[in-house]
């Protein structure tokens, strides 16, 4: 099934219709919040593949489970402490009425998910009070369908073995007019690019060179496969946490396969990927505009444009993140220029 970038595409996860995303940040923590917004309740599902996850309401996720839409999605730095951010969220989206009834009652369903960036240079004494709860309402309020990539929201504290990680993201326009979408905080325990190269592992499926245009090296490092991480020297932490969306009409159980084979995409853009230190996990949206001609034969297109367009957002993260002071790895641009 061809694709490409649609000609109103923004190359973001707003692409597909019934979402927005919106940003906070501080650049004195180095760390932030990503909130997606669903614009009505919107099929979810999630699959964890990391080895040290961090997160909020994800059972509820599972296709098994009673309640299949939900109301946004949180990513967070912060590790545990970003995990407060979705209530922020949640307070909010009570506020305006949102949220599944129980009776006379509203709860705004909101997963989320957490990275650690507590060892990346930025100032984490927040005493008694970590900001996350408050960067998550902010995050909401700037919810729009345009929105900052690289050192922005929960990817501001990003970091990867060799250089400042970052937020990203993708899109797609199928064949049959169905879009598909992905948004990643890349914090990763390894590395986006081969070796001590500017070339990306997720080279082979960059579309208008949205990460620089460099290709696979040539030759191709002897070396590439070596393992280079966060644990060399000096033991530090990780996760790399992420959505795929698309306007496919979805079952729940549909949700998380799409999710399961995205993955697929932090394996082709991260070297190593799913380590038992990454907290790896994707989270799926579908808001079920667009019906599914052939399920089963529909479902090996979606799943993978999926993982094509996060190995494409993972690559456009790090490609993207801006240097700040007190840094503890170099940008992109810092090391390899433009």
């Amino acid at each position: 099934m061809i694709a490409s970038l649609a000609d109103d595409s923004r190359n973001l996860l707003t692409d597909v219709p019934g979402l927005s995303v919106g940003n906070a940040d501080d650049d004195a923590i180095k760390s932030g919040v990503t909130v997606v917004l669903c614009e009505e309740p919107t099929v979810a599902s999630v699959h964890v593949m990391g080895g040290a996850p961090g997160t909020r309401e994800t059972d509820l996720l599972a296709p098994e489970q009673t309640v299949d839409r939900i109301d946004a999605l949180v990513l967070a730095g912060g590790s545990a402490f970003g995990l407060d951010a979705a209530s922020g969220v949640v307070a909010a989206l009570a506020a305006e009425g949102r949220g599944f009834p129980v009776g006379p009652a509203r709860v705004p369903l909101v997963p989320g998910a957490i990275l650690f960036d507590l060892l990346n240079g930025g100032d984490k004494n927040w005493g008694d009070d970590p900001p996350y709860r408050h960067l998550g309402r902010v995050a909401l309020a700037n919810a729009t369908r345009d929105f900052v990539l690289g050192t922005a929201g929960a990817g501001a504290g990003a970091t990867t073995a060799n250089l400042k990680g970052g937020l990203g993201s993708a899109s797609i326009k199928l064949a049959n007019g169905i879009t598909v979408a992905a948004l990643v905080a890349v914090n990763a325990l390894g590395q986006a690019t081969i070796a001590d190269t500017p070339n990306f592992w997720a080279a082979p499926f960059e579309t208008d060179s949205e990460f620089g245009g460099h290709g696979l090296p040539v030759p191709f490092p002897a070396d590439a496969t070596k393992l280079r991480h966060k644990l060399q020297p000096t033991p530090q932490q990780n996760t790399t946490i992420g959505v795929v969306a698309t306007d496919a009409a979805l079952t729940k159980a549909e949700a998380k396969r799409l999710a399961v084979m995205t993955h697929d995409g932090f394996a082709r853009a991260l070297w190593p990927a799913h380590t038992p230190f990454d907290g790896d996990l994707i989270f799926s949206l579908s808001t079920g505009r667009v019906g599914l001609e052939d399920a089963a034969y529909d479902m090996v297109a979606l799943g993978s444009a999926g993982a094509a367009c996060m190995a494409r957002a993972i690559a456009r993260g790090v490609y993207e993140a801006s240097p700040a002071a007190g840094d503890t790895v170099p940008t992109w641009r810092q090391r390899f220029g433009s």
